[in-house]
């Protein structure tokens, strides 16, 4: 399934958002402008609808409380209000499913974050809104969703699971090749990729080979002299490495673990991984960081043709991406895949090209010559003048 549309009041950078999604979807936005936020919104949804330490209030106390993540932009009105339609295809209508959740500070009392408001609708048919009349009766009830409450979500748990299964990932190279040294818990949901090694340990054999295979294919053409890649444990720790064959004027070559493995090849090995793991939402934050740019902008074909693969076999994967780089946005071939954020008086606006826009792009040029320059701060030529 695929989220399909999202639309946001008072979330963050964002004063109101209204925008349709596809099965890829690549933001960009100068520094600041919400990116990471607007891809928080998913991760939000993840945490309520987490059946085991999940839900509304750890949602809200992960990012600091109500104060930190309505909008500043937010005045007369303070409900943070969150809207998002679920189908298999963005053509769908009505939607398979429409989740609606607002909330807001009771304004009296224990100041607690009470819902104004939790609706679920299946394909045009109400099965939840809140508040009912025991909410109103018993407020307490009203600072926990039906989304995280086994109890009360069977008719609609094909929603919760959908949410609950988003991956974010921002791999950090170093987490993986000091992993040792480090020792520290890893992070919930993994977001740096400190446990990708142990993902991959937990893959059975069959799915975990042929995931490698397709990534060795993949690093055969990117990473000079890379000639392959496999999966081991440690005789004697247990502990589970990658090792990879680079060709060499030795005959049998010469095999590194991942420690010795350079920044970009194990963020694109954490990219190609997360892209075949699992079936919910794919958050991607920057995904050309430490890649060469050639790589950079196959960075869309290689989303394209896993999610393909991926349909042929059954399965399916929705992919959101920030970005800032040139070659990628400039590869991608469908406009309306393309989210432009831009901040202003009244908060960030998010939209698709104009007409205008697509029209240019008709004509010759790629996204990222029409669309990229509107993200550049105004007057950046002045950055390196000091008085």
């Amino acid at each position: 399934m695929l989220i399909t549309r999202l639309q946001l009041k008072n979330w963050r950078n964002f004063r109101k958002v209204d925008v349709t999604l596809g099965p890829r979807g690549y933001l960009i936005g100068a520094n600041a402008s919400g990116k990471s936020n607007l891809l928080d919104v998913f991760r939000f949804l993840r945490t309520i609808a987490q059946s085991e330490g999940g839900g509304l209030q750890k949602a809200l106390k992960e990012r600091g409380g109500l104060s930190k993540l309505r909008s500043l932009h937010a005045r007369r009105d303070p409900e943070v209000r969150i809207e998002v339609d679920v189908s298999e295809s963005r053509e769908d209508s009505p939607p398979r499913w429409k989740y609606v959740l607002a909330f807001k500070a009771e304004g009296k009392g224990l100041q607690r974050v009470l819902i104004q408001e939790e609706t679920v609708i299946k394909e045009g048919e109400i099965r939840v809104h809140r508040p009912s009349p025991e909410d109103l009766a018993d407020p307490a009830r009203l600072t926990q969703t039906y989304l995280e409450q086994i109890n009360n979500n069977a008719d609609f748990r094909e929603l919760a699971d959908h949410f609950s299964s988003t991956t974010y990932l921002h791999l950090v190279p170093q987490l993986l090749k000091h992993s040792d040294e480090i020792s520290g818990r890893i992070v919930e949901n993994d977001p740096f990729g400190q446990g990708l090694l142990q993902r991959v340990a937990r893959t059975p054999e069959k799915t975990r080979d042929a995931r490698l295979r397709r990534i060795q294919q993949a690093l055969e053409v990117a990473v000079p002299q890379f000639s392959e890649l496999h999966f081991e444990k440690d005789a004697v720790s247990g502990m589970p490495h990658l090792k990879a064959n680079f060709k060499h004027w030795r005959v049998h070559g010469s095999w590194q673990r991942e420690d010795q493995f350079s920044d970009g090849t194990l963020r694109l090995i954490g990219f190609l991984w997360a892209l075949q793991e699992g079936d919910g939402l794919l958050l991607l934050e920057e995904p050309e960081l430490s890649l060469n740019d050639a790589i950079t902008a196959h960075i869309p074909l290689m989303i394209d043709r896993v999610l393909r693969q991926r349909k042929r076999g059954g399965s399916s994967r929705q992919v959101l991406s920030s970005t800032h780089s040139d070659n990628l946005v400039g590869a991608v071939t469908d406009p309306d895949s393309i989210l432009l954020l831009e901040p202003g008086e009244d908060g960030t606006n998010v939209r698709a090209a104009t007409p205008h826009e697509r029209l240019e792009m008709e004509h010759g040029l790629n996204a990222a010559e029409v669309l990229l320059p509107k993200t550049r701060p105004q007057s950046i030529e002045q950055m390196g003048l000091f008085s």
